[in-house]
Formats: structure tokens, C-alpha cells, sequence
């Protein structure tokens, strides 16, 4: 059997996706760090603060799961029960991708026609989310742009805490205040 060897071009192929994949576990292994102590399932409930004055009670749970290239789902719900007796129940998901800076990841949430995953568009009135883990807390953002063009912002900081997280929610609107909780939501899993 004829030994074949590579040409230069074929070798410098060869070392640069060695790099290729090099560089890219070199970013996927301290995102994985980051998000490794945040990996579990929370439940808890609180009494939701509106800009009125008034409270609602909400019951609350957070499923956070670790994904492959450093990323993290994040899966929550929230029930919302009114005064009258009736009960609302919300749900989202969102995948979180590392990015090229450290702490920040981008929210996979459509795929594109590439089958790449990209960012909603804010100016559809789509949600531009986006998530950082500094330290011990876990932060999603949410920036929502209506056919008005005024703005909401929610932002959930989960911070690791004995026995769980402690969550604090918050939301402005066009700059003011209209919503806040803080709780303590207690690991289950």
C-alpha cells in the first residue's frame, strides 16, 4: 500500500481545525464553570409588588439546565392568582448561547434559515433577551418595544443562596417602575 502524505495546504486545513476546535473548548469550559453551581430546579412563591401599591400572590418555579458549548436553558413558570378566585398560569423557555465575552450569553431563541440560532427582533416587537452570569447571580434581561416604540424592561437576577436562589424581578416601563418580587425559591432537584 502507497503511503499518501498530505500537501502543505492540506496540513494547514488540518492545524487550523485543531485551532478551530481548541479555541472553541477553550470558551465552552469556564462558561460550563459559570453555569455548573446554577444547574437545578427551584419552586417557591411571593407576593408581587405593582406600581399601584397593590399584591398579587404568584407561585413560582425554575428549572436551569446546562447545554453543550458552555450554554444553559432556562425554563420558568409563574401562577398568578387573582382576587376573584381565578388562576393564570405563564410559562417561557429560553437557550442561552456563551459568547465572545466572558459572563455574557446571547438567547437562542428562533433559528434561522442557515439553522443558526439568533436573536429575536425588537423592532418586530419581539423580546431582545440576553443573560450574564457575574459571580453568584444569574441574570435574564428582557427588552420588549411596542407599535408605540415605549420600551419594557424585566429583569430576573436568581443569586445562589443556601438551599436554593433568591430571586428578585423586576420591570420598568418607558423608565418607571411597575412590578417587583423578591423570594426565596427553595432547590428541589
Amino acid at each position: 500500500m502507497p503511503v499518501t502524505v498530505p500537501t502543505a495546504k492540506a496540513r494547514a486545513r488540518m492545524v487550523a481545525c485543531c485551532a478551530l476546535i481548541v479555541a472553541l473548548a477553550l470558551v465552552a469550559i469556564p462558561a460550563l464553570a459559570q453555569v455548573e453551581p446554577f444547574v437545578g430546579r427551584y419552586v417557591g412563591s411571593a407576593e408581587v409588588q405593582r406600581a399601584d401599591g397593590t399584591t398579587e400572590p404568584r407561585d413560582m418555579s425554575v428549572e436551569i439546565a446546562a447545554r453543550d458549548k458552555g450554554g444553559f436553558r432556562v425554563a420558568w413558570t409563574t401562577v398568578t392568582y387573582r382576587a376573584d378566585g381565578k388562576s393564570k398560569t405563564k410559562s417561557y423557555e429560553v437557550e442561552f448561547l456563551p459568547t465572545e465575552r466572558e459572563g455574557i450569553y446571547s438567547a437562542a431563541m428562533e433559528t434561522n434559515l442557515f439553522g443558526h440560532a439568533v436573536q429575536l427582533d425588537p423592532m418586530k416587537g419581539e423580546p431582545y433577551v440576553w443573560g450574564r452570569i457575574k459571580g453568584d447571580t444569574m441574570t435574564v434581561y428582557s427588552l420588549y418595544i411596542d407599535q408605540a416604540g415605549e420600551w419594557e424592561m424585566q429583569q430576573f437576577d436568581r443569586t445562589l443562596a443556601e438551599g436554593g436562589l433568591v430571586l428578585n424581578f423586576s420591570a420598568l416601563r418607558n423608565g418607571e417602575k411597575q412590578r417587583t418580587v423578591e423570594t426565596f425559591l427553595e432547590r428541589v432537584e
